[in-house]
């Protein structure tokens, strides 16, 4: 049996419909590392993944993307530093599950451009 020769993903592609909006938000709300663009793409830092913010070359591609579930350490920290960055929330902070002893927090949030992302922090329980 062969195995899997996939080992981890490597870069993230978001649609965009303003290319300069969205690097704006991207880097300047979010805090993400700008690496490079062209008229058409932006490609950020997030810790070893790239995110590529594109113009979409088809319109297949044009509609909204898979949510991105960005990791911090503090999510209640980190949402009220984005909330002061004027980033639009759809909730706050809440927990979705607990095994054992630790407990994933998420909350979600919409770009510029109408895609859903979360912040999303695993701690442990007190």
């Amino acid at each position: 049996m062969e195995t899997n020769k996939i080992q981890k993903v490597g870069q993230i592609g978001v649609p965009v419909k303003l290319l300069d909006r969205a690097i704006q938000f991207y880097k300047d709300k979010l805090g993400l590392s700008l690496l490079f663009n062209t008229d058409s793409m932006a490609f950020f830092e997030c810790n070893g993944l790239r995110l590529l913010l594109s113009l979409p070359e088809k319109d297949e591609f044009a509609y909204s993307s898979s949510v991105v579930y960005f990791q911090v350490k503090n999510i209640k920290e980190t949402y009220e530093t984005l909330v002061g960055n004027k980033v639009t929330f759809n909730d706050e902070p809440h927990m979705v599950a607990k095994v054992g002893q630790i407990e994933t927090w998420m909350t979600f949030f919409k770009d510029t451009e109408g895609n859903t992302h979360a912040l999303m922090s695993e701690v442990q329980a007190l």
